[in-house]
């Protein structure tokens, strides 16, 4: 039971996510890509702190150690991204911060000897073929901000593994208060060597900026760390890669997009990814076996 609880919580997550490229949008417009960073570590940080206060006694030496690094990974994931996109195309730049989903199976394999589920690996390739068909418009060039991008995906692999590392033996609500405290931190310490301390307080950018620190930051987050406690990290990072898909789907609920026959074959395949990674077949031998009986 706990473990879909958790795929709900994390399909949720990739919803909210999804939702939240229109606020990014809008934000933009009123504030520097750093400080919607810093904005919305801040607030995340703040908003936990004040609802899981309790939790705060929680927090020994190792969770300080544990959230700190997983801090600094997701600032840096989100920097590598945001100055990324400045040098390549938004969808070029989704596309290759999925590849996280590819590179998380094996992060184990490499550093801790982890043996690869082929299962969840092949999902993880249909994933990240099926964004690609979703988002990727045809380009062989490769400039920085494709290496940058590149880098991100990187960093959001390091995260989810070590999320679902760390989270096993860690209470996962002081483990995200701490490692949301960082990243405010340090999204503040970069904000004011930018010279960037001044805020916009127009009510459109500061409700979206509100939007993004509320429910793409504080809620998303902290449903990742509970839900990483009861899954597989490639199986987490397989459900979270469905952002695209939502990403698209409030495109054609909201911005009024047409649907392609493009983006109903990338659907299908991050489907198929999702029911490989899940099932393993399993209701194929199940079929087998009542056929034999």
């Amino acid at each position: 039971m706990q473990k879909y609880i958790g795929e709900i919580m994390l399909i949720i997550i990739a919803i909210i996510w999804g939702s939240g490229f229109v606020s990014t949008a809008i934000s933009l417009e009123y504030y520097t890509p750093y400080q919607i960073l810093a904005g919305r570590f801040v607030i995340g940080a703040v908003i936990l702190s004040i609802l899981f206060y309790k939790k705060l006694k929680k927090v020994d030496k190792s969770i300080i150690i544990k959230g700190t690094l997983l801090g600094i990974i997701l600032y840096l994931g989100f920097a590598l991204q945001t100055v990324g996109l400045q040098y390549t195309t938004p969808s070029k730049n989704a596309f290759l911060t999925s590849v996280n989903v590819v590179i998380v199976p094996f992060i184990g394999f490499f550093f801790y000897k982890r043996k690869i589920d082929m299962f969840e690996l092949i999902g993880a390739i249909l994933a990240v073929i099926g964004i690609a068909v979703l988002s990727l418009k045809l380009s062989s060039e490769i400039n920085v901000g494709d290496m940058l991008t590149i880098c991100c995906a990187i960093c959001f692999a390091f995260h989810i593994f070590y999320t679902s590392k760390f989270v096993k033996n860690e209470d996962p609500v002081a483990l995200t208060i701490v490692q949301m405290i960082v990243a405010a931190i340090v999204g503040c310490t970069v904000i004011l060597f930018r010279g960037e301390s001044s805020f916009s307080l127009e009510t459109e950018g500061m409700f979206n900026l509100l939007y993004l620190g509320v429910f793409s930051t504080t809620i998303a987050f902290l449903m990742q760390t509970v839900a990483q406690k009861y899954l597989s990290e490639t199986k987490a990072a397989i459900i979270l890669s469905t952002e695209s898909f939502w990403g698209m789907a409030f495109s054609i609920i909201i911005l009024s997009e047409v649907m392609t026959f493009k983006m109903i074959i990338g659907a299908t395949l991050i489907l198929c990814a999702i029911i490989i990674s899940e099932t393993k077949f399993g209701f194929l031998k199940k079929k087998s076996i009542e056929e034999v009986i």
